[in-house]
């Protein structure tokens, strides 16, 4: 696998490209005499906020859409008086994410205290945002940090953004942020047209090595919004920022992006482990270490380290571990096996370089198929179908063959998806 590795970072070059249809990247200061990577958000702050000067807004973001110093985006722009919050539309998890809730309720309706504009969560109540919290602005500005991985529903709802806005012909600025788990590593199938949600809404492979802004052109030009709806769409760029980079090498704060998702590694480790939200695995929730565990109370931990460890993955260490689950912070779910006591196992990325994050949670299923047959299930009508992409794990797993030949059934997915993203990459 590792050698399939190597040839997709060969094959990963980019240029600027600028060339689109139905979107613009925005030309901005030359800032590559500085010595630090600068988001969409700092390179707007540059510019004086001046592509925004006199209108009234509408800004989609979360906690993470802060500048290089740490100052949120809605903090920014109270402090220019020519420029109207009218909205703030938030994704999955709120505006605050995980963090304690800093909003008044006044009635029904949630405001931000800072600003005093009213909150609209576009997960919790709406699919897409209504219209009227589009059609009195003049323009949807969104800065928000992507987990760089399918499942999570930040793009999703920004696509249903760009279906609004096009319906009413508002423009949107989308300010670029990096991918924190590198530009030029992609894993995973693409995703199958039977098989889309809202937590695998693109044609991408799990691991998509794109950022926002590239992401946001791809679906945009290429008509993926609904009945191949084309929005205004305006990408302002990152300053600085290259395709080799993890978000720990940006010197840029890493703010959580969602309950668990606290770094680069437990981003990493998210990639294949949160798969297992389609079994009746316990994946740490409820635990310090979610992501980093594959637990239940029917395994025998010890037996399971063995078989884990004799797979020899790279970049991975294991150890076998007791456990029991209790109330999860942040998305307020129960978990799984709630004070339950668990056997299992939990991982340690011992190199990041190496560590392939779906094979290992690939290979912690199909042997937890294998060792529990009576046990084990894939819940929830197959899920785990709709996090894959398709029905490949669940066919591979029943017909009893080896965890590590699996990697490679889709590394010409991810060889042609790269081939077909090349166009809309805006970095080297």
């Amino acid at each position: 696998m590792r050698k399939y590795l190597l040839i997709l970072m060969l094959l990963c070059t980019a240029g600027w490209a600028n060339d689109f249809q139905y979107s613009k990247v925005m030309h901005v200061p030359d800032l590559s005499f500085m010595p630090h990577v600068y988001t969409g958000l700092d390179v707007l702050e540059q510019m004086d906020f001046s592509p925004l000067a006199g209108k009234i807004i509408a800004v989609f973001c979360n906690q993470t859409a802060v500048n290089r110093n740490g100052r949120h985006i809605l903090d920014l722009l109270k402090d220019q008086d020519d420029i109207e919050i009218y909205v703030i539309l938030t994704p999955q998890y709120g505006l605050f994410g995980d963090q304690e809730n800093k909003t008044k309720i006044l009635g029904k309706v949630e405001k931000d205290p800072n600003t005093g504009a009213r909150i609209v969560n576009l997960l919790d109540r709406f699919v897409k945002p209504p219209e009227w919290t589009i059609r009195d602005v003049d323009v949807v500005l969104v800065d928000f940090q992507d987990t760089g991985v399918r499942y999570s529903t930040y793009m999703t709802t920004l696509t249903k953004i760009l279906e609004v806005a096009s319906k009413l012909l508002k423009p949107v600025i989308v300010l670029d942020r990096p991918n924190p788990l590198r530009g030029d590593r992609m894993d995973g199938p693409v995703m199958r047209t039977a098989y889309q949600s809202f937590e695998g809404y693109h044609l991408v492979p799990v691991r998509h090595g794109l950022t926002v802004g590239e992401y946001a052109l791809m679906v945009n030009e290429m008509g993926w919004v609904k009945n191949l709806q084309r929005a205004e769409l305006t990408v302002i760029p990152m300053a600085n920022w290259q395709r080799s980079m993890w978000s720990d090498e940006t010197d840029l704060p890493f703010i959580a992006l969602g309950p668990g998702l606290v770094d680069v590694e437990s981003s990493l480790a998210y990639t294949g482990m949160n798969l297992l939200k389609g079994t009746n695995l316990n994946w740490g929730q409820g635990t310090t270490k979610p992501y980093f565990r594959a637990g239940a109370p029917w395994i025998s931990g010890r037996v399971f380290y063995k078989k884990i460890t004799d797979l020899n993955l790279p970049g991975v260490k294991f150890k076998h571990i007791q456990y029991t689950p209790t109330q999860s912070k942040g998305d307020g779910s129960i978990p799984l096996y709630y004070l339950e006591k668990c056997s299992g196992i939990e991982l340690k990325i011992t190199d990041r370089e190496l560590f392939d994050p779906i094979a290992t949670a690939t290979a912690i299923m199909i042997l937890a198929y294998q060792l529990y047959p009576r046990q084990f299930e894939w819940i929830h009508d197959n899920y785990i179908d709709k996090l894959f992409g398709f029905n490949l794990l669940t066919t591979f797993a029943a017909q009893g063959k080896k965890p590590e030949y699996l990697p490679p059934q889709w590394i010409m997915d991810v060889i042609r998806f790269n081939e077909f993203r090349q166009k809309f990459l805006l970095y080297e």
